[in-house]
């Protein structure tokens, strides 16, 4: 799959992309207040874990997007199974395949860690993932463990 302008490409995130990383998450955050400190000490921390994959989209030096995602061992699916955390891609450059392209990449990622599936959740992105050919498999329950996490 490839993004429809041959000027964007997807890539795994570095240390260097940190602020360009945070401008686009800080546009992703609703549930939860977007803080910046907090964001520098998880970034450093998620790309030094080997289960999780951190790909963006550019064009030249510019952001277009990103996507996070982590790899972990199940029973219900016999091994490994990959899960997209977040994904956005900067309104005004929808529509372009990048956020195709982002999930393609995650899952030849997750295919290379050999995992079996591929999961996300999403209230308004639903008929973008069934295009991609994702099905609807169960709802997503939520439970805040820690109070000042919301703030």
């Amino acid at each position: 799959m490839a993004v429809d302008d041959p000027s964007v490409s997807v890539r795994h995130a570095t240390s260097s992309d940190a602020a360009a990383v945070a401008e686009l998450a800080s546009q992703l955050a609703q549930s939860f207040q977007f803080s910046r400190m907090r964001f520098d000490a998880n970034y450093a921390a998620l790309l030094n874990t080997d289960d999780a994959c951190l790909l963006l989209a550019v064009d030249g030096d510019t952001a277009l997007g990103y996507l996070v995602g982590f790899d972990h061992i199940t029973f219900y699916a016999n091994g490994p199974v990959a899960t997209v955390a977040e994904i956005l891609v900067r309104a005004e450059c929808r529509g372009r395949g990048i956020g195709r392209t982002l999930m393609g990449a995650f899952e030849r990622w997750a295919v290379s860690r050999n995992c079996s599936l591929v999961t996300l959740a999403t209230r308004r992105a639903a008929l973008f993932y069934v295009a991609l050919g994702y099905e609807e498999s169960a709802a997503y329950l939520r439970k805040v463990l820690r109070e000042h996490a919301a703030q």
